[in-house]
Formats: structure tokens, C-alpha cells, sequence
């Protein structure tokens, strides 16, 4: 764990004594995952804190309840039943990961409760349409497939792709496919790796013997940041792409020498996008924290707005299916130059998707 990140998510901590709406969350907050889950945690907490300041939500303060799964998909829905049946929450929040997510899902039909925002964009919460997930992000399979269409424009044929052996690899990998088929190309080579314990050794020379100019590597931050390293080793310089999981500066110090030229996807604009009012008001509130915005942090405040919106047009005490059905009624809702919509029908909310590089600076480039 980063504990200057730590340190930081302990500084944004409410003043409050006692909350009258409860939120939870389960998330890898120790283990592979923590940088970029710390850093989504902080940005909602940019807002939840702002909003809470002015008095919060119809007169009420809103309380997220964090609890660390360490990525472990059976701890994911042990800490979602806690939140939902002991904790009492009124929605659960930002819950990291695919097979997290889908782990959950038989609680929230049980109990009634919306689980808003998951940290993922996996399209099994997608389609068919879940009553009580509400995304506020693009899918992991618009992503790579936007991937695969940009390497193909610049002319790169020769791509590998490299995916985790689990439910979130598999969603990314049928996203690429999508791409190929659309570039009338087939991968170099497709490596299915182990999510906890990638054989580096075993791979890198699958990639660097078939001459590949770019990968695709559809993993957690950690795996992909210890691929880039072992594929440089090698003296490869293939271009590497990687997905909006690892959209924070986290994934960037953990790359070290090897971060510049990484490709990241982005489901939300440039944290340095003033063109947008999302990132206007994020930027002012990461300032007054003394914190740098990053991508992972923009997804977290995004994903609050959404958030305070529902429980704002839930009305005073705000119960589990009032919160469900306000979620419901948001049409083209403004979250800051975005507009978020779900319907009876529809609970994407947001199909952004673009693409940064890491620059020279470590800095997210557009």
C-alpha cells in the first residue's frame, strides 16, 4: 500500500460525528489493485466531502463506509453482505472489479439495494440490464476495442494481446476481438495469463519471437506494469496498451523507468480538460486538498456525482427502492459537460471513451 496515498484518503476522513446516510463499499483497497481503488476512493470523496460541508444531501450527511476485500472476489461479497445487512447502507459504491462485482449481484436482488458506479466496466453489468447496477462508465470491451481500431490507424498490424485468466480478461479480450474484426487483422498471438502469477518468462519470448509491434495486455495494474518491465528486458519496443483499470498515477510510479510511451484507454476526459466542468470542479477541489487529479481520481468524482444526485432526488430519508427508482428518472443529467442517462431499459449512463499516453513527465497525455 502507497502510504502517502494512505495519508491522504486519512486527511479527506469526514468531521462529522455521525452520518445519517449510510454508503458502502468494498474494494481491493490493500493488495494488487490499491493504487488505483485509493485513488478512485479519493475523488468521490472530493465530492461527498464538498457536498457534506454545505450540509449535505436534503439536509442529511452521507457516510461511505469502506471495507478492503483485497481483491478477492469471495471477500468482496463476505463485505457486501456485512455492509448490506449489518451496516444497513442505503446503496453500495465505486466496488472494485468483475468477478467483485458479479459476486454481489444475487445480494442486490435480495435485499433491493443499487449498487452505483462499480469500478469496472465488465459487460455483464451492462447487458442484459441489471435492475440494480447503475454504471456511470463505458464497457472494458468499447475500450479495447477502440484500442485495436487506433493501432490499427497507425498502421500497426503486428499485435499481441495478453488477458488475466479471469471474467474481466475474457470481457476484454471479446472487446479486442470486436476491434480486429473490424481492421480485417487476427492477433499476433493470444496469451490467456494467470491474474495473481503471470509466467513473465514464458510469454515475453511468445511476443518478442513473433516480431509483435504492439500488446494489448488486458490486466490488473501490477501485472501489466511487471510485463512492461520484463517485455523491455527483453529489448522489445513494442508499443503497450492497456486499459482504463489502470488509469492512475499509481499504475505510472509502479511502471518506473519503463512508464513513457504506455498507452493507457480513458472513460472520462483529460484531468486537465478545464473545457469540461467536471474537471473545472474537480480541480479545485483536489487543490484545496492538496492533491494532483488523475484520471482514477476524475472516475471516483464522476461516479459521487451520479451518487448524490439519486439520493438528492430520493427525497428526505431516502430508502433502498426510492433510491433505485430516482437512479431511474436521471435523463441526460449534467454531470459537468457529460450527461449521464439510465432508463428502465438502459444502465450504461456513460459511453465516453478516448485514449492517453504516458509522457516523458509521467503525466497522462491526450
Amino acid at each position: 500500500m502507497n502510504k502517502y496515498l494512505c495519508a491522504a484518503l486519512l486527511a479527506l476522513a469526514p468531521a462529522w460525528a455521525t452520518a445519517q446516510i449510510l454508503i458502502g463499499q468494498t474494494a481491493g483497497i490493500t493488495g494488487i489493485v490499491a493504487a488505483g481503488v485509493q485513488e478512485t476512493t479519493m475523488g468521490a470523496k472530493l465530492w461527498l466531502d464538498s457536498v457534506n460541508a454545505k450540509g449535505g444531501v436534503n439536509g442529511q450527511k452521507i457516510e461511505l463506509i469502506s471495507m478492503d476485500d483485497k481483491f478477492d472476489a469471495k471477500l468482496a461479497a463476505e463485505n457486501a453482505k456485512v455492509l448490506i445487512e449489518q451496516k444497513r447502507v442505503t446503496a453500495l459504491f465505486l466496488v472494485r472489479g468483475t468477478p467483485h462485482s458479479v459476486a454481489i449481484l444475487p445480494l442486490l436482488a435480495t435485499h433491493g439495494v443499487a449498487m452505483i458506479a462499480p469500478s469496472t466496466g465488465a459487460m455483464v453489468l451492462h447487458q442484459p440490464v441489471n435492475k440494480y447496477v447503475f454504471n456511470v462508465r463505458a464497457t472494458y470491451q468499447r475500450e479495447a476495442e477502440k484500442a485495436v481500431t487506433h493501432l490499427h490507424t497507425l498502421g500497426i498490424q503486428r499485435i499481441a494481446v495478453v488477458y488475466a485468466d479471469d471474467s474481466f480478461g475474457t470481457d476484454g479480450l471479446e472487446g479486442a476481438r470486436k476491434g480486429f474484426q473490424k481492421a480485417k487483422l487476427e492477433p499476433l498471438v493470444v496469451i490467456k495469463a494467470d491474474r495473481l502469477k503471470p509466467d513473465y518468462a514464458k510469454m515475453i519470448p511468445d511476443i518478442t519471437g513473433k516480431d509483435a509491434q504492439a500488446v494489448l495486455w488486458i490486466a490488473s495494474g501490477n501485472a501489466v506494469a511487471d510485463g512492461v518491465k520484463a517485455l523491455r528486458a527483453a529489448k522489445s519496443a513494442a508499443q503497450v496498451v492497456t486499459l482504463s483499470n489502470n488509469a492512475s498515477s499509481g499504475f505510472v510510479k509502479s511502471l518506473g523507468d519503463s512508464a513513457r510511451g504506455v498507452i493507457v484507454t480513458q472513460v472520462f476526459p483529460a484531468e486537465r480538460s478545464i473545457a469540461f466542468g467536471l474537471v473545472k470542479e474537480a480541480m479545485v477541489l483536489a487543490k484545496e486538498k492538496k492533491i494532483e487529479l488523475s484520471p482514477a481520481m476524475l472516475e471516483g468524482y464522476a461516479a459521487a456525482k451520479v451518487l448524490v444526485e439519486g439520493l438528492r432526488r430520493a427525497g428526505p430519508n431516502p430508502t433502498r427502492a426510492k433510491v433505485v427508482a430516482a437512479l431511474e428518472s436521471l435523463d441526460r443529467f449534467d454531470i459537468g459537460g457529460l450527461e449521464v442517462s439510465f432508463s428502465a431499459t438502459d444502465h450504461t449512463g456513460l459511453d465516453f471513451a478516448d485514449l492517453s499516453i504516458i509522457g516523458s513527465d509521467g503525466k497522462f497525455r491526450r
